[in-house]
């Protein structure tokens, strides 16, 4: 199962955001557990100095926009393949 974090803080392209990852995780048919991160210090962490910010298995893959849903799906894809 994928662990995929929205970074920010609520702000509509951040909706948006989480909105297009739920449905490329439910295109893809895979699993996947879904956590908000809008606390500043946590997002710090991840070292994104724009949000939204979109992390798939703790590893940032795009930060400052709203990547299109087949980026997204390259992302998970990408993610089921590595260990």
């Amino acid at each position: 199962m994928l662990n995929i974090k929205i970074l920010g803080s609520g702000c509509p392209n951040c909706k948006r955001l989480e909105q297009e990852a739920k449905k490329a995780v439910s295109n893809l048919a895979i699993e996947a557990e879904f956590e908000k991160v809008s606390d500043p210090r946590r997002i710090m962490e991840f070292d994104v100095l724009r949000t939204p910010g979109l992390v798939i298995n703790d590893k940032v893959v795009s930060s400052g926009n709203i990547p299109s849903q087949s980026e997204i799906m390259t992302y998970l894809a990408n993610a089921l393949e590595t260990p």
